[in-house]
């Protein structure tokens, strides 16, 4: 059995605006297991970003338990929550926010720096070797304003993956390109799931959440519906289908006709 690198318990979160309540998150039961690669869907203002950063800690909890890598995230100060995040997690957006002042190479071996694991040396190492392996090497040294949209979201996943985190986080990562740009960062990101780097990631997208190995459905805050789909297969692998692209159109269709059901 995986061992389990993230685990929600009655999860609460509650704004308050103008007096009134909003319960965004209500009593959420989440396990993700060692190097899953898990998707959460549902309809706009289902709470799937709040959860993502409520187990996250960047949002504090109003009630329940998060516990991450074996730690009560709800026990820790703002300073040990800031050090957790940086060390043992990885973080990508829809907006890819980086600094602007700063060229691509700069903003990807920033948080290896602040991290002090390794040497500048061993950091600017592992730098090069993500841009080469996410083929954007020869965008080191541009401002972050020369690049296209899926080069500068390929350095997004090079800065998140900088200090080998246990867990990605993704929200909504490739929602602002377009569908090349899109498979070539849901690649990158698989690669570094397949690597043993759990990823969490919210998505809209059926043709995205279809490479993922479970689908969580959120509606009004609640978990409604989970869907096992289990790991992509390689031609090699036993029982696997001689085509991949066969396996992609049967968990598309698969994963439609659940999210019909739920009343996508």
């Amino acid at each position: 059995m995986a061992a389990v690198s993230l685990e929600a318990r009655d999860l609460c979160k509650t704004y308050i605006v103008e007096g009134n309540s909003n319960n965004v998150l209500q009593n959420v039961n989440l396990k993700v297991e060692e190097g899953e690669f898990v998707s959460i869907m549902g309809p706009s203002g289902s709470g799937k970003s709040t959860l993502l950063y409520t187990i996250s800690g960047m949002d504090h909890m109003t009630a329940g338990t998060v516990i991450f890598d074996g730690e009560d995230l709800s026990k820790l100060s703002e300073k040990e929550l800031t050090k957790l995040r940086l060390l043992k997690m990885g973080f990508i957006f829809q907006q890819m926010y980086m600094m602007k002042k700063l060229c691509i190479m700069d903003n990807i071996i920033l948080p290896g720096y602040q991290a002090k694991l390794k040497s500048r040396e061993e950091v600017n190492k592992r730098a090069e070797e993500l841009l080469r392996s996410l083929g954007i090497v020869e965008t080191a040294d541009r401002d972050i304003t020369e690049v296209s949209g899926g080069q500068l979201q390929r350095a997004c996943l090079a800065r998140a993956l900088i200090n080998d985190p246990k867990v990605l986080f993704a929200d909504e990562p490739t929602g602002a390109l377009n569908s090349k740009a899109s498979m070539e960062v849901l690649g990158e990101m698989i690669k570094a799931n397949e690597a043993g780097t759990t990823v969490l990631m919210v998505t809209h997208s059926e043709k995205v959440a279809a490479h993922s190995d479970r689908i969580i459905y959120l509606i009004d805050g609640q978990i409604k519906g989970e869907l096992v789909l289990g790991k992509l297969r390689s031609n090699e692998a036993e029982g696997a289908t001689k085509d991949p692209r066969e396996q992609l159109m049967l968990r598309e269709r698969k994963l439609r006709l659940w999210l019909d059901e739920l009343g996508w």
